[in-house]
């Protein structure tokens, strides 16, 4: 019998999602608000639904994949009325951990399973089908979900319970943000100490100043011939992006009294460089950084 899934979000992430979880098998409702989402996912195979409400009825499992906190609840308010009898809900948005766990607890008490589930990869991980899930649930539940998650991701992690998927992905993300600026700015010393890119990058790339943000999403032109630094600063993982999931782990901090400077200040430096940055990749913050050391 073919699991039908209610796909509720279909754009930049969630459209090549429900189209990998189509071309695996699965039916796959879609609703988005968005016409040239709706219109794509059509020509990928999924089947249009009138609403949120439309795309959850008679579903096994609702994927959600929204911009923010407040409308994941405000679907989940919708659509619970309307869900049959056990089915499991995957929220793969990021959004603060606190409101995670609201929809968790809101639908648990609606008498449906659910699993907070973002993902780490951008929209190439999720055309390709390789993201990095992380997991915050029940492990029957995660068990449940498995099969699908593996069809749209080539890791998938169980963080725990409820809400440790986002805090999984605020964590990260922190690490991501931090390091970009930091391999940044030593891009940009390295060049006013004489440095060309290419040689700090052998050098940093093979020493302990090795990181991602370093060898995989490399911010100057050159070292890496695949990162958005080649192709004009195009996302990839946009600036928008990284200031609202750093914003998330802003909170996360204050909330958890933790002594996050650099977070804080990752954060802040986002914030002003995301208002210029013209929906740049986040790596191009080295621009920035550049053109304030001039």
């Amino acid at each position: 019998m073919t699991t039908t899934i209610g796909f509720i979000g279909l754009g930049h992430m969630g459209g090549p999602m429900a189209a990998n979880l189509v071309a695996a098998g699965y039916d796959v409702h879609g609703f988005d608000l968005v016409p040239a989402s709706l219109e794509q996912a059509e020509k990928d195979g999924v089947r249009l639904a009138a609403s949120a409400t439309d795309a959850a009825t008679d579903a096994d499992v609702v994927v959600t994949m929204l911009p923010n906190g407040r409308l994941v609840l405000g679907v989940y308010d919708e659509v619970l009325a309307a869900a049959a009898p056990g089915t499991l809900f995957v929220d793969s948005s990021t959004i603060d951990v606190a409101d995670a766990r609201q929809a968790n607890a809101s639908a648990v008490a609606a008498g449906f399973a659910a699993l907070d589930a973002p993902v780490s990869g951008g929209v190439g991980g999720a055309t390709a089908g390789t993201l990095t899930f992380m997991v915050g649930g029940a492990e029957g539940d995660f068990a449940r979900a498995l099969p699908l998650l593996e069809v749209m991701g080539r890791k998938v992690v169980h963080c725990g319970a409820a809400g440790n998927g986002q805090a999984a992905k605020v964590c990260n993300n922190l690490i991501l943000g931090i390091s970009m600026i930091a391999v940044s700015e030593a891009f940009v010393l390295g060049e006013k100490l004489g440095l060309t890119n290419q040689a700090l990058f052998d050098v940093a790339s093979t020493a302990s100043g090795q990181c991602w943000a370093l060898t995989t999403n490399c911010p100057v032109p050159g070292p890496v011939p695949t990162s958005p630094a080649n192709n004009d600063y195009k996302p990839g993982f946009s600036a928008a992006l990284m200031t609202k999931d750093l914003g998330l782990a802003a909170n996360a901090l204050r909330d958890n009294g933790v002594e996050g400077e650099l977070g804080l200040l990752a954060t802040s430096i986002y914030e002003k460089f995301a208002e210029e940055s013209g929906g740049q990749d986040f790596s191009a913050i080295v621009n920035a950084i550049r053109e304030r050391s001039a």
